[in-house]
């Protein structure tokens, strides 16, 4: 492995741990702001710390004598409202169904989506193989365990997580539609300021938070905003350049596991035998899925 292997390979790992950290903000920041003002302030911060990095790249590519796409692109307008319609759908059903769960749990179970994708692929004429079925039972076998109760009912906040997992796996396939026909990062901005509008007119019209809410909630969502959605997005791009894809996958599969140590040691949340024991299986069938026998693996970019 060389030098910028095992630098990719570095900075996926703090993307995973960032997207898994992000988790406990997005938790913690329920007890002072509604779901859709938080989402809201924390997308548009996204979106303000993504655009340097546009900007500069811009620029680069102008000294290189290259083409700079236009952000008046029909493409990119119509990938960037498509993608930022279902973030908007994705992120508001994690935020409102984060506050009736644990950071661990909605951790996993929005991991779901990477074995959702290859299976919802199937409606656009995508190949399915065995490893994806393998994988989604074991990934089924693990919700059940994770969020299931005996009487086979499940917590609501669990729920709204595990629809908004299906949301985030359509959403990963509009992405992979739109991300080769236009400026990757562009279209990431796009998306972003598209959901923080949409949030931001629910915010007003259902939400009464203040700008001493804001205020009060200001750390976890300069941290979902600006780390999470700006940064780590970033990272992702940048680190999966030179990561051996295989790596990546289970590199970035990790969300889950710091999301459930993060809810550990900064909210006190803990795990049952029994909802540990759900989560291996999770992670085990996410990785399982990715597979393309003999052994290679495909990751699928991220909600945020």
């Amino acid at each position: 492995m060389d030098t910028r292997e095992v630098k990719s390979e570095l900075l996926l790992f703090l993307t995973a741990a960032i997207w898994g950290l992000a988790f406990v903000a997005q938790r913690s920041g329920m007890a002072f702001v509604g779901p859709f003002t938080f989402n809201a302030v924390r997308f548009t911060l996204g979106a303000a710390s993504l655009l340097p990095v546009i900007l500069y790249l811009d620029r680069k590519k102008r000294q290189r004598g290259e083409t700079v796409e236009s952000a008046k692109s029909r493409t990119l307008l119509v990938g960037g409202l498509s993608a930022g319609f279902l973030l908007f759908v994705g992120s508001s059903l994690q935020q409102v169904g984060i506050v009736f769960t644990t950071a661990g749990n909605a951790g996993f179970i929005t991991g779901l989506y990477v074995v959702l994708v290859p299976i919802l692929g199937m409606f656009w004429g995508q190949r399915t193989g065995r490893n994806t079925w393998a994988g989604s039972l074991l990934a089924a076998a693990g919700l059940y365990l994770l969020s299931f109760s005996e009487q086979f009912t499940i917590a609501r906040g669990d729920f709204l997580v595990l629809i908004g997992a299906f949301v985030w796996a359509g959403h990963v396939l509009l992405i992979g539609m739109f991300s080769s026909r236009t400026d990757s990062l562009k279209l990431a901005l796009s998306q972003f300021i598209v959901c923080a509008a949409l949030s931001a007119l629910v915010a007003v019209a259902f939400e009464t938070n203040g700008v001493l809410d804001i205020q009060r909630a200001a750390i976890p969502i300069l941290y979902a905003g600006v780390m999470s959605v700006g940064l780590a997005y970033t990272l992702q791009v940048v680190g999966q350049e030179n990561a051996h894809p295989s790596h990546a996958a289970i590199i970035l599969s990790l969300e889950g596991v710091f999301a459930a140590i993060g809810g550990w040691l900064l909210l006190g949340e803990s795990m049952s035998l029994r909802a540990l024991a759900g989560c291996g299986l999770m992670l085990l069938g996410i990785l399982l899925s990715q597979m393309n026998w003999p052994g290679k693996m495909m990751v699928a970019s991220r909600r945020e």
